[in-house]
């Protein structure tokens, strides 16, 4: 008797077999209201009330064991049913143990290892990313991963379930109080979905444009009945070159075609390295200048029409770095391919002279304007800035210079305009106080630089809208995007011959004391190594016009000379060099005790040119904690590209990167596995 009263039904069920129970209390107060109404009719519901009152009790003690029965019964084939349905359930499905040991798995779950796992298995064994490692830590915490087995693509879900108190129920095992959890495996076949989206993605189009570079210099250098049959071949380079590919080609100017391919062939275009780079160039009907393509590719995943404007954000690009390369972007970032060859310098000064204007507009209209080049500033830097405010100084408006440190190198120049009356107390500020004079009505012009990390002051260029940048850099990825006004032209031997041509348009005959002409004229030799480097007519009239302003170039050549410890230890850095792959010099500078190794070094890079053989020279010097890097060639070699890859840039022949966190040793082996594999890659 105490068991089958310790059996009781609990819930929905037991309220429900209550309610006979409940209505026969409901029926007795009604009886006795209707007794006190009418006795013969109270008396009369009192039978029937008994009645109903026994026949409820006989059927509930009756009804009460066989529901039990009932319902043991069903709870047992419930659980047969329940454990049938995981079986066979269509989704592969496993437990385990915290340290991944499998202790039960549906029938999906073994057909996956082919029935292999017996017993007490360890799924790592045959997926070895299902490791513990990766299982996870909380009770909500869910684990998605994609893993393979035997060529089959799977998406792994695990799940932590907690059994709090499952050893004091389960006699069979017995699991440590703190550990007391299972691990919940689903693996999902994505196999064939995977590959639907592979064929789906292959099938995407990508947007592409091509322009002729040099398109007016190449058909002003053949005869005019041949020009049309130069531009036909050259049609028929690209044409054939994208058809292989098939893709669609339309011509929108003489220069400029559109292209459209397919993603899965776009990556065959990579693989040869866009070699249509170099088939346009052996174009040849008597032309003196070969042309050379810029291509731009765009790819999205969201829109075409987002396709299309990166196509055009990457031909700008092109364009900007000097074209003759392949630049593609996407969601992920920039490549770029190519650039092998120098741009032809444009003798035309329309752009110089609309850009001038523009500049002459901006200036006009603001209050402070605020000059600054990039880190370590060099003449280069300086005579550009230091044009900038003669150019602003013509216009009625002030001027000032941004410069946090300045080197050796410079300083002869610097206190020249520190110690003339003639310039204002606050002409040159550092970062600080020009971050404290900046406000709506402030304009920055950057000069010899368009990356904005590089500058002296990167913060100037979120504090201001108005930002103007006048560089003779190719262009990377990361540039200053927010430029009001933005001249970068790469063929320009040096920004100051670029701010020498437009100090001639800022307005007419135009003032410049000696020693700014003579700063601008420095500014052009040193970046030219006095004239032997990336020089073109352009040059050599900015040139012109600055000594017919003044420039002196015996004070130049003076005022620029090294002192003796500079000049040995720009002979201890040429005495380091070694020949790397028997044609790239590679010199070290350590411990020169001079103030500026930067400097020495770039000078360093210069002249081991001068020996023959070498295609390339890069001089590393130790400097503040840094390892700078000097890069430079004649014209075989793009000393940019590689500079790049070592997270730095600058033009085809005169480059630099920075590295940090690393010693010389490492410095020297990073730069020669980067070479190495360029080489070998063929992109130098």
């Amino acid at each position: 008797m105490k068991e089958n009263k310790k059996v009781q039904l609990k819930g929905q069920l037991r309220l429900y077999m209550q309610w006979p129970a409940i209505m026969a209390l409901f029926l007795v107060a009604v009886n006795i209201w209707i007794y006190k109404l009418d006795r013969r009719a109270g008396t009369l519901m009192f039978i029937f009330l008994l009645i109903y009152i026994v026949m409820v009790g006989i059927l509930y003690l009756y009804s009460k064991s066989v529901i039990m029965k009932d319902l043991v019964e069903f709870a047992a084939q419930y659980g047969i049913v329940q454990n049938t349905l995981l079986r066979e359930l269509s989704v592969p499905y496993a437990i385990l143990l915290e340290d991944g040991k499998a202790i039960w798995m549906n029938d999906k779950f073994e057909e996956i290892f082919g029935r292999k796992p017996k017993g007490e298995a360890y799924v790592s064994k045959y997926i070895p990313e299902l490791n513990k490692n990766i299982f996870p830590k909380e009770e909500d915490e869910i684990v998605e991963m994609d893993v393979y087995y035997e060529n089959r693509e799977y998406k792994a879900v695990l799940r932590r379930v907690s059994v709090a108190g499952f050893s004091e129920t389960e006699q069979l095992m017995e699991l440590p109080e703190e550990r007391e959890y299972f691990i919940a495996v689903y693996l999902n076949d994505v196999t064939e979905l995977n590959v639907c989206k592979k064929e789906n993605e292959e099938q995407r189009l990508v947007a592409g444009l091509i322009y002729i570079d040099n398109y007016d210099e190449v058909i002003n250098s053949v005869e005019e009945v041949r020009q049309s049959l130069l531009m036909a071949l050259v049609d028929r380079k690209i044409n054939q070159y994208i058809a292989r590919v098939d893709g669609i080609v339309k011509k929108l100017e003489n220069d400029k075609y559109f292209i459209a391919i397919k993603k899965q062939y776009f990556k065959k275009l990579e693989q040869d390295k866009f070699s249509l780079l170099e088939d346009v160039k052996s174009v040849n009907i008597g032309n003196g200048i070969p042309a050379t393509l810029s291509i731009g590719l765009g790819l999205s995943n969201s829109a075409y029409s987002q396709s299309y404007n990166y196509a055009r954000v990457a031909i700008d690009l092109a364009l900007a770095r000097g074209g003759d390369q392949a630049v593609i972007k996407d969601c992920s970032g920039i490549t770029y391919y190519g650039g092998k060859r120098e741009q032809t310098s444009k003798n035309t000064r329309v752009k110089a002279r609309v850009k001038a204007e523009a500049l002459r507009e901006f200036i006009t209209v603001k209050e402070h304007i605020l000059v600054m080049g990039h880190k370590l500033t060099d003449v280069d830097s300086f005579g550009a800035a230091v044009g900038i405010y003669r150019a602003a100084a013509a216009l009625e408006k002030k001027a000032h210079i941004i410069i946090n440190e300045v080197s050796a190198s410079l300083r002869p120049l610097y206190e020249v305009y520190a110690n003339d009356p003639a310039y204002p107390e606050d002409l040159f500020l550092n970062s600080q106080q020009a971050i404290d004079m900046a406000d709506a009505d402030t304009m920055v012009v950057v000069v010899d630089t368009n990356r904005p990390q590089m500058t002296e002051c990167e913060e100037l260029l979120r504090m201001t809208r108005t930002i103007v940048v006048l560089d003779h850099h190719r262009q990377s990825s990361d540039n200053i995007d927010n430029a009001l006004l933005s001249y970068i032209e790469p063929y320009a031997s040096s920004a100051c011959e670029m701010v020498a041509e437009v100090l001639q348009y800022i307005v007419d005959d135009i003032k410049i004391p000696n020693i700014e002409a003579s700063s601008l004229y420095a500014g052009i030799m040193i970046d030219t190594n006095n004239f032997m480097n990336r020089t073109g007519v352009r040059t050599f009239e900015a040139a012109a016009f600055l000594r017919r302003c003044g420039a002196d170039i015996t004070l130049v050549r003076k005022m620029f000379r090294d002192d003796m410890d500079a000049y040995r230890a720009k002979a201890e850095i040429i005495s380091s060099a070694e020949v790397y792959e028997d044609k790239f010099a590679i010199a070290r500078g350590t411990g020169l005790a001079i103030e500026s190794p930067t400097i020495i070094g770039a000078q360093a890079a210069n002249e081991l040119l001068d020996i023959s053989q070498i295609k390339a020279s890069f001089v590393l010097t130790e400097y503040n904690g840094k390892i700078y890097i000097s890069a430079r060639s004649i014209d075989e070699v793009n000393v940019q590209i590689i500079m790049e890859r070592l997270g730095g840039g600058g033009h085809m022949n005169a480059a630099g990167a920075q590295l940090l966190d690393v010693n010389m040793d490492q410095a020297v082996e990073k730069l020669q596995e980067v070479i190495h594999d360029m080489v070998e890659g063929g992109d130098i």
